[in-house]
């Protein structure tokens, strides 16, 4: 009967089956295998309903529903009475001409919308009236007695809300999504003051958090029970945070606000947005930020490199060197100990991890070295450039920096060799003298790297070259007022090649690369053999070198150099092990070192001297001010003109009839002092000075005192010479006579 009940559904129609009703083929099986007069029933309908419009049928088929599913029937009776009455008196004709459904014209919402509809406005009118709270400074300080008495989550809360309400002022947004607004400076000052000052202790206080002892495990706010019940209010007041900290220009106001972010780096550390956000603001204040806000801002990083190591080290260390490469572009006196500020925090940086700083490294070394083959084989200014530029020289000392701090490290020990190639490749690359000072800071790089690894690094060459390319004894082309400054400098023109503080900042670099090189080496079993080549050139220079300003600094480096060697001598003279016994001199050098050396004493006396200089250089001050040199003031010639006429007035005499006998002018034979003598001779210096016009007013001057003095006028006297002049002030020799004695005398 089943599979005969399977084919009569197969082989029914659409209309069929509707028709037929929702009964299951058991239902049906068992109906056809007990013959009732039911059976009569159940299919006389079937054939009248064929006849019966669809609406009759269907109202017919929910009829049979009540038999069915009880439940279901009283829940569309409860809920629905229009689908159960309805009208039946349509037919299929009328479904037939209705064939298309017309749109009503307008259409009618459900009753449930329009009641979720009133419940929106009315809760938007209700946070529109929440919206108007103002804060006043009675209410904040509510707030800060409730919190430190019983902090609870409402209150702090309310706090966060008002906080983020006056961050938004900050940032322009006026606060029209906040529930609090803050339109005074006095409470938008009074309330992040609050919330710097106290409101970590009563976070600490809310979240029961207590200090670890170690300070290399600490804990953690996740940690709390009380963490997630908090946690949107504290994402919220860590946003606004960082926000606020983006908007501030003011130092000391920056200042405060990251140490309270250092206060709160656990709590950044929970949350990866809120840190990240955070770690952009403190690679901002680090490169680019006052000293304070510098410092601060590098505790903050070091703190969450070292809590959370692997998760933002990397990353941290990556920005900072790109922050280091774009703020060190370009260097002046000022910038220069913010540079060595950079090199030095992120050396610290680098020392976390070795690993990590052994693959940086060899990736930003390894492009140093790209950008220099490249300058070396093109041979073009632009491939120069790429090379010769601060950006790049500050690169290679923060490498030799790094290299230098972390040693002895097996794992950062094969980087030295390629970072010295790169160094000495870049003093080789255009081996002029516009680029020494550029050779100057490659030669410290390579001087710091070899005293701190022991690593044996040729620097003298490199300086003994310039004392055979310079000649030293060539008289300047011309006067400099202010010296060269070679610390912030990289190349130097035409003009600074003719100047004098060329020569004397030239000589002065020399002398402090090489006392710095030979320090190093100063307690080296192999001392002595190392400054031979030196000493010979310098020896060299001093027979050839005259000027006394260049050859005093360099013979008192021989002399300490050879005073060094003698001693290095002797005392290696006294040793009893061989030179293949590498141990056995690694003991004698420790112990010579420890001692000290003659060159190591007078390298420690010379250093506070340079380091008082820096300080001068660092700070902007010229070392001009310190020289008490007398000033040279020019007179005008108007003001001369009337000296000279006091001067001269007692020299000549005009109104002796001798004038024109002589035909020039006679010297009074009256004594002079010395003193006179020195104060005209210097008037007549000055008078050679004078051009010609000057000398023909001098002559006018002259026939106006003559005028003055006599009746008798003479001719105008021809214009003199200086030398003329300084003839006649010092008067005819003395002629001495012997004296003729009569009998009677």
């Amino acid at each position: 009967m089943a599979a005969k009940q399977k084919r009569k559904l197969e082989d029914l129609s659409m209309d069929e089956f509707l028709l037929s009703g929702f009964d299951s083929p058991d239902e049906d099986g068992s109906e056809e295998e007990t013959p009732s007069p039911q059976k009569k029933d159940a299919i006389s309908p079937n054939k009248n309903e064929n006849k019966r419009g669809r609406a009759s049928q269907h109202k017919h088929q929910l009829s049979k529903l009540k038999n069915k599913d009880p439940e279901f029937y009283k829940f569309l009776q409860d809920n629905d009475q229009s689908l159960l009455n309805f009208d039946d008196t349509d037919s299929s004709e009328d479904e037939d001409e209705k064939t298309y459904h017309k749109l009503p014209s307008v259409l009618e919402e459900a009753s449930s919308d329009d009641d979720d509809e009133e419940g929106q406005k009315s809760s938007r009118k209700s946070k529109k009236t929440v919206e108007t709270i103002k804060v006043t400074i009675k209410m904040i300080e509510e707030w800060k007695t409730a919190l430190k008495t019983h902090p609870v989550p409402r209150t702090f809360r309310e706090v966060t809300q008002a906080f983020k309400a006056a961050i938004a002022t900050t940032m322009g947004e006026g606060g029209g999504q906040c529930r609090y607004k803050v339109a005074d400076s006095s409470v938008f000052n009074a309330l992040v003051l609050f919330c710097i000052k106290d409101l970590y202790m009563i976070l600490q206080k809310m979240l029961n958090l207590k200090p670890s002892k170690d300070q290399n495990k600490p804990v953690f706010p996740s940690s709390s029970s009380k963490w997630h019940r908090n946690l949107t209010d504290i994402k919220m007041y860590l946003s606004g945070v960082v926000q606020l900290l983006s908007s501030l220009t003011e130092a000391s106001v920056v200042g405060a606000v990251l140490k309270h972010a250092n206060q709160l780096v656990l709590y950044y550390l929970c949350l990866p947005k809120q840190c990240r956000h955070l770690i952009k603001q403190l690679l901002k204040q680090w490169s680019t930020g006052e000293e304070m806000s510098r410092v601060l801002a590098f505790l903050a990083l070091n703190k969450i490199s070292r809590h959370k190591q692997k998760t933002y080290l990397n990353s941290i260390l990556k920005q900072m060197y790109i922050s280091y490469v774009q703020n060190c572009k370009f260097t002046s006196p000022n910038m220069l100990p913010m540079v060595n500020f950079m090199q030095r925090t992120l050396t610290e940086m680098y020392s976390l991890d070795t690993q990590a700083t052994y693959q940086h490294g060899f990736i930003y070394i390894r492009q140093l070295a790209i950008h220099l083959r490249n300058a070396m084989t093109m041979k073009k200014k632009e491939t120069y450039q790429s090379v010769y530029n601060w950006q790049y020289i500050h690169c290679l000392y923060l490498w030799s920096r790094v290299l230098s701090t972390l040693h002895p490290s097996d794992v950062l020990q094969p980087l030295i060799y390629p970072l010295c190639q790169v160094v000495i490749g870049t003093i080789k690359l255009v081996p002029t003298a516009k680029y020494y000072p550029l050779r100057m800071h490659c030669c410290r790089a390579l001087t710091l790297l070899s005293s701190s690894t022991n690593t044996f690094v040729p620097v003298l060459p490199f300086l003994l070259e310039i004392f055979q390319q310079v000649d030293f004894n060539k008289k300047p082309g011309r006067m400099s007022k202010k010296p060269i400054n070679f610390a912030v400098i990289l190349k130097l023109n035409k003009v600074n090649l003719m100047e004098k503080a060329y020569k004397d900042g030239l000589m002065d670099q020399l002398y402090d690369l090489m006392l710095e090189y030979f320090h190093s080496q100063a307690s080296s079993i192999s001392f002595p053999e190392l400054a031979l080549p030196t000493v010979i050139q310098l020896k060299a220079f001093l027979k050839e070198c005259k000027v006394a300003n260049y050859s005093k600094p360099m013979r008192q480096l021989l002399d300490k150099v050879q005073e060094n060697s003698n001693y290095i001598t002797a005392q290696r003279q006294k040793a009893t092990f061989g030179v293949a016994d590498t141990a056995a001199v690694a003991v004698w050098e420790k112990r010579i070192k420890e001692e000290g050396t003659p060159l190591s004493r007078y390298h420690s006396q010379w250093k506070k001297l340079r380091e008082k200089e820096i300080q001068l250089e660092i700070s902007g001050k010229e070392r001009m001010e310190d020289l008490d040199l007398p000033e040279i003031k020019r007179r005008k010639i108007q003001d001369r003109k009337i000296e000279d006429k006091k001067e001269f007035k007692d020299l000549f005499q005009s109104d002796s009839s001798s004038d024109e006998e002589n035909g020039g002018l006679k010297i009074k034979g009256k004594k002079r002092s010395p003193a006179s003598d020195d104060e005209d001779d210097d008037d007549l210096e000055d008078l050679s000075d004078f051009s010609d016009e000057e000398g023909m007013e001098e002559e006018d001057s002259g026939d106006d005192d003559e005028e003055g003095g006599g009746k008798n006028k003479s001719k105008a006297p021809k214009p003199m010479s200086s030398a003329d002049l300084i003839k006649l002030a010092e008067g005819q020799e003395d002629v001495v006579e012997d004296l003729q004695l009569s009998d009677d005398e």
